[in-house]
């Protein structure tokens, strides 16, 4: 947490009385390092002083130590806590895991960083989406061949019907931009919503009617029960042969071995994804070696301006606290996202 930063926050809300001692934090080594570097280690001296400050604090500026344990052993210590800002945009499933009593979170408010990252995981999307239609995979394995092929015609975004499975922040962002590229765009979302670039908001239950007349599909929607594994074997089983892919939200909405069988028989042209079921990868997984996969390791979303967006959503989010109004982005302790 860098004293620009803090001094921004202050600035912002003079009413905070932002307490640091920067020698207890782990080193961020690039933007978006909420944990920091994972060699950095407190003596026993500096864990002690490290726990009396968060458990003295009203409001804590992350998860300590970005670990469920942290928060689970501070909400328990320190009686005096109201509110938590998370650092991830799923912060939710960090509370989850945490396994706190119906009481902590009751009297504890968590928020998250949702909206900070819709921009950097919209042009994501939109990047899936033309790797697929431009057909990377084949450019480079003909490149790795030396193969000059005879020449065939690629897809045109401005041809083609998009699926975005959430019209959360991040389906908000990438929605627009696949408009301005010329495509027709489906949204998905339970309730009865309209959002800019969307031309038909279907309810999660009818994607199966969609899928055939679909191109290519972005997934934004967070971790919860209710998405789990939510793209099955019967979701893929209704894909146009050679759909692409994109995966920008929490890998367990995604069956991976009904993905890996999609892939197998082409239902699936490409999968670009960003996030998984188990973080890291496995060596071992499948997805590593696929010819039509693209991995990279839940990075999509992070960029030179995160740090400073989730500060000053932080500093909006203390204000309301203070003024006793609603937070932005307060986390369903039902559902948790």
């Amino acid at each position: 947490m860098s004293e620009d930063l803090i001094e921004l926050i202050v600035a912002a809300e003079p009413r905070i009385d932002f307490i640091r001692e920067q020698e207890l934090l782990a080193p961020s080594r690039f933007p978006g390092d909420h944990a920091g570097d994972p060699d950095f280690r407190r003596t026993a001296a500096q864990q002690a002083r490290f726990e009396e400050l968060v458990d003295s604090a009203e409001a804590l500026y992350g998860v300590p130590d970005e670990k469920p344990a942290g928060l689970a052993r501070t909400a328990a210590a320190n009686p005096r806590l109201r509110w938590v800002q998370t650092m991830p945009a799923g912060g939710g499933g960090q509370v989850k895991a945490a396994a706190l009593s119906d009481d902590q979170l009751q009297r504890i408010a968590f928020t998250t960083s949702a909206g900070v990252h819709g921009q950097p995981l919209a042009e994501y999307a939109v990047f899936g989406l033309l790797a697929g239609a431009k057909c990377l995979p084949r450019l480079l394995d003909q490149q790795a061949r030396a193969h000059w092929s005879g020449r065939w015609a690629m897809g045109l975004i401005s041809e083609q019907t998009i699926l975005v499975i959430g019209l959360g922040g991040i389906g908000r962002a990438t929605a627009p931009k696949l408009k301005a590229l010329g495509a027709r765009v489906i949204g998905t979302s339970r309730h009865d919503v309209r959002a800019d670039g969307v031309d038909e908001v279907i309810h999660p239950d009818r994607m199966a009617e969609v899928l055939p007349r679909v191109d290519g599909i972005v997934v934004t929607l967070p971790g919860t029960a209710a998405t789990e594994r939510l793209l099955d074997e019967s979701f893929f089983a209704a894909v146009r042969p050679g759909t692409t892919l994109v995966s920008v939200g929490r890998g367990t909405v995604i069956d991976e071995d009904a993905l890996l069988a999609a892939l197998d028989d082409e239902r699936i042209g490409l999968a670009v994804l960003d996030v998984f079921a188990t973080e890291p990868l496995a060596p071992s997984s499948p997805l590593w070696q696929h010819p039509r996969v693209l991995v990279s390791p839940h990075t999509a979303a992070l960029n030179a301006a995160e740090d400073r967006l989730i500060a000053e959503l932080f500093a909006k989010n203390a204000t309301r606290l203070l003024d006793g109004e609603p937070l932005i982005n307060r986390v369903d302790t039902v559902e948790f996202y």
